[in-house]
């Protein structure tokens, strides 16, 4: 499998890129800077220099040649404005949609977030709350393309090391899961591709992700 993923210096990211590695799979890695080439490589992915806040639809599809399939792990990150929250975390991942029809890369996996459903409480912090919308806005956006699309809303995100077991479906109670377990969701979800089409919550719990997966289009 080929897969090309959006925020390919991201932690997910490079852990979802060395899952693929370890299974034969080729993973490429868009990344904005050249510096984290090497990182890429290092964690067996095929760097790939594409700055997604300021190329165009032809350029990134071009990139996304030959792919089996693009995963949308980018994000404006901690420090990042209002702004940035818009033209990554919704901006971007439209970008991809479209460059993807167009390469005719019919599946693609898009990292949400948990509590995109419902409009930030009052007093939610004014980023946090740019965030949220951002990711909901992309949600709808890309799911109205012509793809196979899975929208993966992890919960709080840890650096622990991966359980292996989770609760996934389409909404669960909020909680944390590690990312190296987000990543292994995201190969399993690569290789269910009857996944295409739902919307799904992920926090630790207590079913093996092959069956927690499984279950979802049982």
């Amino acid at each position: 499998m080929r897969v090309v993923i959006a925020g390919g210096h991201g932690k997910i990211a490079k852990l979802l890129e060395r899952e693929l590695a370890g299974r034969g799979d080729t993973a490429l890695g868009l990344i904005r800077n050249p510096d984290h080439a090497a990182a890429l490589r290092a964690a067996g992915a095929e760097p790939v220099v594409c700055d997604l806040e300021h190329t165009d639809v032809d350029t990134l599809a071009a990139h996304l040649a030959g792919a089996d399939a693009v995963v949308f792990a980018a994000g404006a990150g901690p420090g990042s404005g209002a702004a940035r929250k818009d033209t990554v975390d919704r901006g971007a991942a439209v970008l991809l949609a479209d460059a993807a029809v167009q390469a005719g890369v019919r599946r693609y996996l898009l990292v949400s977030s948990m509590g995109v459903d419902a409009a930030p409480a009052d007093g939610t912090d004014d980023v946090w709350a740019a965030y949220l919308r951002a990711k909901k806005a992309a949600e709808d956006d890309v799911a109205a393309r012509d793809l196979d699309v899975t929208v993966l809303r992890p919960g709080r995100l840890t650096d622990d090391e991966p359980a292996g077991r989770i609760t996934l479906a389409r909404h669960v109670e909020p909680g944390a899961i590690s990312r190296a377990d987000v990543a292994r969701v995201l190969l399993a979800l690569l290789y269910t591709p009857d996944t295409a089409g739902h919307t799904l919550e992920l926090v630790g719990g207590d079913s093996p992700i092959a069956e927690a997966v499984a279950a979802v289009t049982a």
